[in-house]
């Protein structure tokens, strides 16, 4: 069964005005956390909307990036989108029920915010309700202030981003500490890793941008060491 022929399902088995965050309940096995994943973003992301107070048509298409939707599947997109939006639940609740989903696997929780964060820019601003937004999200998901200063280097442009920010490392760490810690990131955007913890094949591209994030920020710490 495709992911959204899960989800379509799992929509349907809800009764009449129950909340959306008790389909999180019914995705909690290996196969079902891929429809719960894709859920997540659209939930989550609807709640976000909220937080600069319109829905753009660039953060559509920026789901659309993140996600491939059969045309047969669009209006269950759709009414995930519009039941989080109209939902008596807040975005914590939502979280915090995600957070369980992924309790003995917390690695999908990092996917899922890069999709936030590739949502919230992508109309090229990044607005202080947002950031409030996502930085609550992240502390409920178990990240720490500097996973998330990570995510928010990579995809915040205010300014350059600094290097060891964006591979979670200190300056002070050994050559080698910080060539460990790279390589670490670098096996976990590979296709096969993602997948096996549960992240719709869609979303593994999400990591190619990772990765590219990552390996540049590699190549500036790399080139200043060899000139010390």
């Amino acid at each position: 069964m495709s992911v959204w022929s899960r989800i379509s399902e799992a929509l349907s088995a809800l009764s009449r005005g129950e909340s959306l965050s008790r389909v999180f309940e019914q995705l909690r096995s290996a196969p079902e956390r891929r429809a719960g994943f894709t859920i997540a973003v659209i939930a989550l992301g609807a709640k976000m909307a909220k937080a600069d107070g319109l829905v753009t048509r660039d953060e559509v298409t920026a789901f659309r990036e993140v996600f491939t939707i059969p045309p047969a599947h669009e209006a269950s997109a759709a009414r995930i989108f519009n039941l989080a939006r109209q939902d008596v639940a807040g975005f914590e609740d939502y979280a915090r029920r995600v957070a369980s989903m992924f309790a003995e696997d917390r690695a999908p929780l990092c996917d899922l915010m890069e999709g936030l964060f590739h949502i919230a820019l992508a109309d090229g601003k990044y607005h202080p309700g947002e950031d409030t937004f996502l930085a609550r999200v992240a502390e409920i998901f178990g990240m720490s202030e500097a996973q998330f200063a990570s995510l928010r280097a990579r995809f915040v442009p205010d300014a350059s981003p600094d290097p060891y920010m964006v591979l979670g490392v200190n300056e002070d760490m050994s050559y080698q500490e910080l060539r460990k810690a790279w390589r670490a990131l670098v096996r976990e955007c590979h296709p096969d890793r993602m997948i096996a913890r549960g992240v719709p094949q869609e979303a593994v591209k999400l990591a190619e941008a990772r990765l590219i994030a990552v390996n540049a920020a590699w190549e500036t710490i790399s080139a200043a060491h060899a000139g010390a």
